[in-house]
């Protein structure tokens, strides 16, 4: 088994999320594109709290904080999918429409 060892650590200067995916500038001139469906919080998000988002630790993690979300770079890199469970996010969707 081989380990991943990166050079520089991954930095986000800007984040943007579209109807189908988050795409986030790194710092170096990489662009990352993720599917939004890894996501369901965001999916699920309006798109005022979707761009309601803040660079954490100089651009090393994403937070939004309507959603209570938080995406590191290194993840978005590794290919790591959101690990909310499906009672999780159904209890938090439920707690959205209550609150309608």
């Amino acid at each position: 088994m081989t380990t991943l060892v990166l050079e520089n650590e991954p930095v986000a200067e800007r984040v943007v999320v579209t109807h189908e995916l988050l795409v986030v500038g790194l710092v170096d001139g990489r662009t990352l594109s993720v599917p939004l469906a890894w996501y369901p919080r965001l999916k699920n998000a309006a798109v005022a709290e979707q761009q309601n988002v803040h660079l954490l630790g100089d651009g090393c993690a994403m937070e939004w904080p309507d959603l209570d979300e938080h995406i590191g770079v290194e993840s978005l890199l590794a290919g790591r999918r959101s690990g909310e469970s499906v009672a999780s996010l159904q209890r938090w969707l439920a707690s959205r429409n209550a609150g309608q």
